[in-house]
């Protein structure tokens, strides 16, 4: 957290990556500043562009009077984390590229580019090594991202006083009357977890 390169977290659905990466965010000076999340995967190809890069107004058809900011604007000093970058479409991985590149982004109708010092963290549950092979992701992309990478595993992955201390944690969270028994907690430690 007390760096400002790029962070690329990769586990499974349900891991807690973007609790991992606000704990990035909050870790270094930056707490104060905008911590902006967008799943890539969520958002239509034909969207995801003005959602990362705003557009001006009169852009296109049905665009907002005075134009719209896009996310790497709005966490500008701040964090801004690319979830399921995976699931990002191949013409939008070149763009993002170019904003890792130049620092720059711009928005759709724009004449002029933004500087932009968004802190990048990226998360995925795809396996980017895999995903380079099988052309389905831009290996210099893949590369820029992945400066740090951090492996957040799974709960079947972690013993038992792992899943003890989370199942503490969220139970106290949630109710201080409640405690767990020592058999409550051996089901918990020994339970697979799909």
């Amino acid at each position: 957290s007390q760096s400002n390169a790029t962070v690329l977290l990769i586990g499974e659905t349900g891991t807690g990556k973007e609790l991992f990466a606000q704990a990035i965010h909050n870790g270094f000076e930056f707490e104060d500043r905008p911590f902006v999340a967008i799943n890539c995967g969520a958002i239509p190809r034909e969207l995801l562009e003005s959602e990362l890069f705003g557009y001006v107004e009169g852009a296109f058809t049905g665009a907002l009077k005075g134009g719209r900011s896009g996310k790497f604007a709005l966490a500008s000093g701040g964090t801004i984390l690319l979830d399921e970058i995976g699931d990002m479409p191949h013409d939008m991985q070149v763009k993002l590229l170019r904003v890792l590149q130049t620092g720059e982004i711009q928005p759709i109708g724009a004449r002029k580019v933004i500087q932009t010092d968004a802190r990048i963290i990226a998360s995925t549950h795809v396996n980017l090594s895999e995903a380079v092979q099988n052309k389905q992701f831009r290996q210099d992309l893949y590369y820029r991202l992945n400066i740090i990478q951090i492996k957040i595993p799974s709960l079947r992955e972690r013993g038992a006083e792992d899943i003890k201390m989370l199942a503490e944690y969220f139970l106290a969270k949630a109710s201080q009357k409640h405690k767990f028994t020592s058999d409550a907690h051996d089901a918990l430690g020994s339970y697979d977890w799909p």
